[in-house]
């Protein structure tokens, strides 16, 4: 799927914009959520549900991009099973 780039920097018609590109997605989305056997009402809750637990988690961390590795942390290590350790 491609998402249009927006054709403004004003932050009111950015937002207008967004949206309408936004709803246009969502429709297609639901379209072929109805295709695969999902309730309009359903999908949308859920969508609407995955939306703000992705709002939740960008306000957390804005950019978990820049998050180090976890085999980067110094001390770290990986704990599997019973106490054994990941080399």
């Amino acid at each position: 799927m491609t998402f249009p780039r927006p054709k403004t920097e004003a932050p009111a018609q950015r937002f207008q914009e967004a949206s309408a590109a936004a709803r246009d997605a969502l429709e297609k989305l639901i379209a072929a959520a109805n295709e695969a056997g999902w309730g309009t009402e359903e999908i949308s809750v859920a969508f609407l549900e995955a939306a703000r637990f992705l709002n939740e988690a960008n306000k957390k961390d804005p950019d978990p991009a820049d998050d180090p590795i976890i085999s980067e942390v110094p001390g770290k290590r990986e704990q599997i099973g019973h106490g054994e350790l990941f080399d």
